[in-house]
């Protein structure tokens, strides 16, 4: 009987790795590096985050810095609270993050500011507010054609990007 509930026991704490891996992050922004990465002041621990599935234009990019100059006005030395989803390849924590309520991912797109990442998106009402702003030519919808950052960055690397 006492070996079925240590075994219980040892169960839910397996379980609840997962989630303890992933726990929310809470700190100030104190570093826009661009329109979907920021770097958040968790305790006294710098942590940086790229933002979860969107993809905003890249320094040197049409739009790029309006797209940065958005996330700062919705974030900039205003406390986050960052979903943390994991790691990208480069070591930055990816997350869902959001300052003073405001879903910063949604609120890019919304904006006109950045395209939904659709390699990485599950958030599928991420296409409405899309489609949304591409009807308004809100930001980068103004371009008669914009270029989605990942095109741009394969452009670059060919040295054809503009």
């Amino acid at each position: 009987m006492h070996s079925i509930a240590r075994q219980s026991a040892l169960a839910l704490v397996l379980l609840a790795l997962p989630i303890a891996a992933y726990a929310d992050l809470v700190g100030s922004v104190v570093k826009i590096q661009d329109g979907d990465s920021l770097t958040v002041l968790v305790g006294k621990r710098q942590v940086k985050v790229r933002l979860t599935e969107i993809d905003t234009p890249e320094r040197g990019q049409p739009f790029g810095t309006r797209a940065r100059e958005s996330l700062s006005e919705l974030c900039a030395g205003k406390e986050a609270r960052v979903v943390d989803k994991g790691k990208d390849r480069y070591g930055r924590t990816l997350g869902r993050v959001y300052c003073a309520s405001v879903d910063t991912s949604a609120e890019q797109v919304r904006r006109g500011m950045a395209w939904v990442f659709d390699r990485f998106v599950t958030d599928r009402s991420l296409y409405t507010l899309q489609d949304e702003a591409k009807a308004a030519r809100r930001g980068l919808w103004a371009d008669a054609k914009p270029v989605p950052p990942w095109e741009w960055r394969r452009l670059k690397d060919r040295g054809e990007a503009k």
